[in-house]
């Protein structure tokens, strides 16, 4: 009973460096995600709404699927693919902040 008591004592510094790992690496997240809420989450409203249109237009497209409606599809293809660009340099934009 009595090398029990003293083996102990060994073991709980094995622990040691494991427990400040992973408190290290919380407050490292910890910090990371208060740097992220600060600069405003991951999406800005515009990005959000940009996303949302081109998915609808995109869909009325693709529902114009007959010959007579080609130019209309077309033109709607067009501006979904001017929307992504204004997307792409919002995104930049931001990850450049």
């Amino acid at each position: 009973m009595g090398e029990v008591v003293e083996i102990l004592p060994e073991h709980r510094n094995l622990f040691a460096a494991p427990i400040v790992f992973v408190i290290v690496v919380a407050f490292q997240f910890f910090s990371w995600w208060l740097e992220q809420l600060k600069k405003g989450g991951g999406k800005s409203a515009t990005a959000t709404r940009l996303h949302g249109e081109i998915k609808d237009i995109l869909k009325e497209a693709s529902s114009l699927s007959q010959p007579s409606t080609f130019a209309q599809a077309a033109k709607l293809r067009r501006i979904a693919l001017l929307r992504r660009k204004n997307l792409q340099i919002i995104k930049s934009y931001m990850a450049r902040r």
